[in-house]
């Protein structure tokens, strides 16, 4: 069978492609980081790598791998490099040896050394032999998009946690990928080896450097592990104690730098940290807010999802992402002003269902519509009919959101009528602290109130009760 897409390149069920695109490397315009500032310019080139982006593409659309391509130029100059050209190839799938096609591997070395980079970055996860192999062929450091999403958020991480996290990530990464070179692989000397007595025969092998290396590795993981263990519980207590007060959680989540610290300011007053970058955020922000009828929930801001996400960060930051997997609510922000916000949607859909978190409720909210273009968002509303749309930049559709997000909030209390005696001042406060007052009157027994409580504060209210509802 074959099929024609809107492109008129042609796809067959064995998978074959057409041979120009096939052998072509197309350059992807648009990428040059452009700096006019010469100032920035003098700054830059003492601090920043000078890159080139190549990406192998399998399926979708060109448009797709364009799109995946801009991400990465974002990532790039996210983790301070200058991009300085980017390409990408068509293949059924990349190159088993080099990632790009053999006879390609000139074309971008010769692309190379023309712009002066220092490092390619690819749009993929590079097997070691891959890694190695492109290294040699072209001389310049190589990564892949794993390792530059690990040095962005090496770079951002802030709390102890966070570093913790990210240093397990990246020595999961790292573990399979050792190599050495030259006298790097000499062997340590064992047994008697380097003494005077051990004489001819006697000497051991002892251990390869790479070796050392690993075995290094593998106690500084698993000291990480005792220590992130240890830290989750005092967030697991404070989780627990707001469990046991029935204090409801909402999370915000969604795309890297889809807006979701600034909807949390917009929504909160939070001061979290507000950039327009990708993964500025990656320790968890928890912010107490009320409904508009008075109803205590908290906010957590975590960290954004990208497509592709590396597993060796999904398992660093089970931690964090625990925050989204038991939340009560999620409110999955989609910036809609990007080129794909479906894919978005889909990248971080994908990611609930790696958390078990796809049966929470959720919210879809649709920000930066200030920017966004019509006819996107008119598809964007048929696809997501209940989404609500937003600006945390202007403030538009923030009421909605708030309306919306009360309304999908669930109910964890109890109506209740007490007669409080004025020393019992401590419930009412509480009372005020974690639920809802609907009237209050100062009588000569006491204090009449007519309120909504958690379950837990209704249990010690029960021996002041005028009546339940």
């Amino acid at each position: 069978m074959t099929t024609t897409d809107n492109r008129g390149f042609v796809a067959t069920g064995q998978g074959d492609l057409d041979l120009a695109e096939r052998q072509a490397l197309r350059r992807v315009p648009g990428l040059s980081t452009e700096l006019t500032d010469v100032t920035e310019v003098e700054v830059r080139s003492l601090r920043l790598e000078r890159v080139v982006l190549i990406g192998v593409w399998t399926t979708g659309t060109q448009l797709e791998a364009d799109n995946s391509l801009a991400e990465l130029k974002q990532l790039a100059e996210t983790a301070g490099a200058t991009v300085l050209d980017g390409l990408t190839q068509r293949r059924s799938k990349p190159d088993p040896a080099m990632y790009v096609g053999r006879g390609k591997v000139s074309e971008l070395g010769d692309i190379v050394n023309s712009t002066g980079a220092d490092t390619v970055v690819c749009d993929g996860e590079l097997t070691p032999g891959q890694l190695r192999q492109l290294e040699e062929s072209i001389n310049v450091k190589v990564i892949d998009r794993t390792a530059l999403i690990l040095d962005i958020f090496a770079q951002h991480a802030r709390s102890r946690e966070g570093k913790a996290q990210v240093e397990l990530a990246q020595l999961t990464y790292l573990l399979p990928r050792l190599r050495g070179w030259g006298d790097k692989l000499s062997r340590q000397a064992g047994g008697r080896a380097g003494g005077g007595n051990g004489g001819v025969g006697l000497r051991g092998p002892g251990e390869r450097k790479i070796e050392s290396d690993r075995r290094r590795i593998n106690a500084r993981m698993d000291k990480l592990r005792r220590q992130l263990a240890q830290m989750s519980t005092a967030r697991d207590v404070k989780r627990d104690q707001r469990r046991a007060r029935r204090v409801p959680a909402v999370a915000i989540t969604g795309y890297t730098n889809a807006g979701k610290s600034s909807l949390l300011h917009s929504l909160t007053g939070a001061g979290v940290l507000v950039e327009d970058e990708l993964f500025a955020t990656l320790d968890p922000t928890v912010r107490q807010a009320h409904t508009p009828d008075g109803r205590l929930f908290t906010f957590s801001d975590t960290v954004g999802f990208v497509r592709h996400l590396p597993h060796q960060l999904i398992e660093a930051f089970r931690s964090t992402l625990e925050e989204v997997a038991r939340a009560d609510l999620i409110l999955h922000v989609v910036d809609a002003s990007h080129p794909e916000p479906e894919q978005q949607i889909s990248a971080v859909r994908e990611v609930f269902r790696d958390i078990d978190a796809q049966d929470i409720p959720e919210v879809v909210v649709l920000n930066k519509t200030d920017a966004a273009d019509p006819i996107a968002l008119k598809q964007l509303r048929t696809r997501e009919p209940n989404a609500v749309e937003v600006s945390a930049h202007t403030g538009s559709g923030i009421t909605d959101l708030v309306s919306a997000t009360a309304d999908a909030l669930p109910r964890l209390d109890r109506e209740v009528e007490v007669l409080l005696p004025y020393r019992r001042g401590d419930l009412l406060s509480r009372m005020h602290e974690e639920g809802t007052v609907l009237t209050e009157e100062h009588t000569s027994e006491g204090t009449a109130v007519h309120a909504r409580v958690p379950e837990l504060l209704a249990g010690k209210l029960d021996e002041f009760t005028a009546s339940v509802c």
